[in-house]
């Protein structure tokens, strides 16, 4: 049994789910938050919609299987590393552009990690979700 109101409730609070994990993303090089912080909130609003419309209505809605997820975010994290090989400079060592962006601020390879770490997040709490809730559903 569903209920309408928790279901209504799981619409509008998605899309805001959504962009509060995009805010805690880049806001989490300099203060609190992050990738990890971010993929977390991403994940609560994907588990929400399944938790009121089913499994099949959060996949429908995410860009990508959540094993696809994992595994872009760890080669996006791992590629984060891979500029400062290229200049020269020890593995991982930040690196930032010369010009500043007026939301995210000096985008660099701190922000690429970051959003590695979120997509890994996101993806491997929703392949623990999905794959729990199915067994249960079955």
């Amino acid at each position: 049994m569903r209920s309408v109101i928790l279901s209504a409730a799981a619409r509008l609070l998605f899309p805001l789910l959504l962009l509060f994990s995009v805010f805690l993303l880049f806001r989490g090089h300099n203060d609190p938050g992050g990738g990890f912080v971010g993929g977390l909130v991403a994940a609560t609003a994907y588990a929400l919609l399944s938790l009121t419309g089913g499994v099949s209505s959060a996949r429908r809605v995410l860009p990508a299987r959540p094993e696809v997820l994992v595994g872009t975010g760890l080669l996006l994290a791992l590629g984060s590393g891979l500029p400062s090989l290229a200049a020269g400079r020890p593995f991982m060592t930040g690196l930032w552009a010369g010009f500043a962006l007026p939301v995210v601020g000096k985008p660099g390879t701190p922000v690429l990690f970051d959003t590695g770490v979120y997509v890994t997040v996101l993806g491997i709490v929703l392949l623990i979700l999905f794959t729990l809730q199915e067994e249960d559903e079955a």
